[in-house]
């Protein structure tokens, strides 16, 4: 069985002039979203063993807190996941797939949802309500989660969505 993980960043200041979009960082709500999408990750076993993070900084800022939960998962960091286009994503998730269980990448909208609704749609869902929501939006800080009950190197079409985890919904539980 394979897992992959898509998760949007969390939530990030908003652009200004004189901040590059590559060096926008997290908010105080993204911290707290970020630990929370990780402790909830963990708590239902999704435990990755391999990370494909952006270079960017609130990526990096997100794959910081998950790290605290996923200690011997290393992330590998990739320029060419900044605001990456579906292919560029599904690409690098096929070349790191045949040595991982569960791959997690970190990323950027729009290339994140539209890689999450690619997915979706070749495979299907376990989880009608959250692929319904999905198809509307993928808010900061989501993971979606995607399941393969093949062993073998990454093909859309045996993913199916298991669910997402959205920190909204983690908020309203505390």
């Amino acid at each position: 069985m394979k897992r992959l993980i898509l998760l949007r960043h969390a939530k990030t200041e908003l652009w200004n002039e004189g901040v590059s979009d590559r060096d926008r960082k997290l908010v105080a709500r993204g911290h707290k979203d970020a630990e929370a999408i990780g402790d909830e990750l963990k708590a239902r076993g999704w435990v990755p063993d391999a990370a494909l993070v952006s270079s960017a900084r609130r990526t990096r800022e997100t794959w910081r807190h998950l790290q605290d939960f996923f200690p011997g998962c290393e992330p590998t960091l990739l320029d060419t996941l900044y605001l990456a286009s579906v292919p560029t994503i599904l690409d690098h998730v096929t070349l790191a797939a045949p040595g991982t269980s569960t791959l997690i990448v970190v990323g950027h909208n729009p290339g994140m949802h539209e890689a999450s609704l690619s997915i979706l749609r070749e495979a299907g869902t376990t989880d009608e309500m959250a692929a319904r929501k999905l198809v509307e939006k993928l808010p900061t800080g989501t993971a979606v989660l995607f399941e393969s009950e093949e062993d073998e190197a990454f093909t859309p079409v045996h993913f199916r969505m298991m669910g997402w985890i959205r920190p909204k919904k983690l908020r309203t539980q505390m």
